[in-house]
C-alpha cells in the first residue's frame, strides 16, 4: 500500500494559535500531520536557534488526527528538533503559519514563521509559509482556504527547485481577487521605539514602527498584490550571493606570499 505523505507543521504564534489550527486542518486530507510549536508566541525570532539553553518538548493531546508537540525554543528549534526525535521519516512538507500578521517586504527577515520555512529548507525538505495581513487573534481564514491548499497540492506534486522556498502572504478580505506570484518589495521600517513608562525610572522601549513601501508603484511585488486584494507567492532562496556584483568586486582579489612551514622538532 502506498505511504501517505507526510507533513510537518509549525509556526511562530504557539501551537495554540488559531492559525495553526486551521493550517493544520486544511493539510490533514493531504498526508499524515505532526504539529510541532512553540509553547507560546515567538514572532520575530526569525532564523534564531537556543544555543544556550536547554530546549523541552511536551506531548499534547491529539488535535483530530495530528499529533501534537510544543517546544519551548524558537520556530527552527521546533523543525531540528521535530526532525531528530518526533517525525518517523522526514517530512515530504514542511509549513508555518498561518501567521497572524503578513511576512511580505523585508519583514521576511524578522519572522519566526520564515525561520521555520528556511531551516526546513536548508534540511531539503519543500516548505511553505503562509501569513495573513491581521493583527486579530480570531479572524476567518476561510476565503484563504482554497488558495492554501492548492498551493501545498502543488508542492507535493511537483515540488520545488533546490534551495528555494516559498513565502505565501494573504489580505485580510471577504473575497480574493485572485493570486499573483510576485518578488518582495523594497521597503523599510521607521520610527521603531515607543517609549514605555517604568515606575524605577529605567529606560524601556516596545518595539513597534511604520513601514514605508519604497517602490508604491511598482505592480510586480508583494507588497503591491496584497494592497489591491490578492494573494502574494513569493518563491525566497537560501543563496544570499549577489551574483550580479561578483564581477565588479574581482578587483579586491588578491594572493599573499606562502610561508613555508618548517616545525621545529622537540
Amino acid at each position: 500500500m502506498r505511504q501517505r505523505k507526510l507533513i510537518l507543521v509549525t509556526n511562530d504564534d504557539g501551537f495554540q494559535s488559531q492559525g495553526i489550527a486551521q493550517l493544520a486542518e486544511l493539510m490533514m486530507p493531504l498526508g499524515e500531520v505532526i504539529i510541532v510549536a512553540p509553547e507560546g508566541g515567538r514572532s520575530g525570532t526569525a532564523c534564531s536557534v537556543s544555543s544556550t539553553t536547554t530546549v523541552r518538548l511536551t506531548e499534547l493531546s491529539p488535535r483530530g488526527d495530528a499529533r501534537v508537540v510544543s517546544c519551548s525554543g524558537t520556530p527552527v528549534d521546533c523543525v531540528k528538533l521535530a526532525l531528530e526525535r518526533v517525525c518517523p521519516r522526514q517530512p515530504d512538507l514542511v509549513v508555518s503559519g498561518i501567521n497572524h500578521g503578513d511576512n511580505a517586504s523585508i519583514s521576511v527577515h524578522y519572522s519566526g514563521t520564515i525561520g521555520a520555512v528556511i531551516e526546513a529548507c536548508m534540511k531539503g525538505i519543500p516548505a511553505i509559509g503562509y501569513s495573513l495581513r491581521t493583527r486579530e487573534k480570531h479572524c476567518d481564514f476561510s476565503p484563504y482556504a482554497n488558495v492554501i491548499v492548492r498551493v501545498a497540492e502543488h508542492v507535493l506534486e511537483n515540488g520545488l527547485p533546490v534551495d528555494v522556498c516559498l513565502n505565501v502572504n494573504f489580505p485580510e478580505v471577504e473575497r480574493l481577487a485572485g493570486v499573483r506570484v510576485a518578488r518582495l518589495a523594497r521597503g523599510k521600517w521607521s520610527a521603531e521605539w515607543a517609549s514605555a513608562h517604568h515606575p524605577r525610572g529605567e529606560n524601556h522601549f516596545w518595539l513597534t514602527g511604520y513601514y514605508t513601501n519604497l517602490e508604491p508603484e511598482a505592480t510586480d511585488t508583494d507588497y503591491w498584490a496584497l494592497d489591491q486584494g490578492y494573494a502574494a507567492i513569493t518563491p525566497l532562496k537560501l543563496d544570499m550571493t549577489a551574483h550580479e556584483c561578483l564581477a565588479a568586486l574581482t578587483g579586491l582579489n588578491q594572493d599573499f606570499p606562502r610561508e613555508r612551514c618548517n616545525p621545529q622538532r622537540s
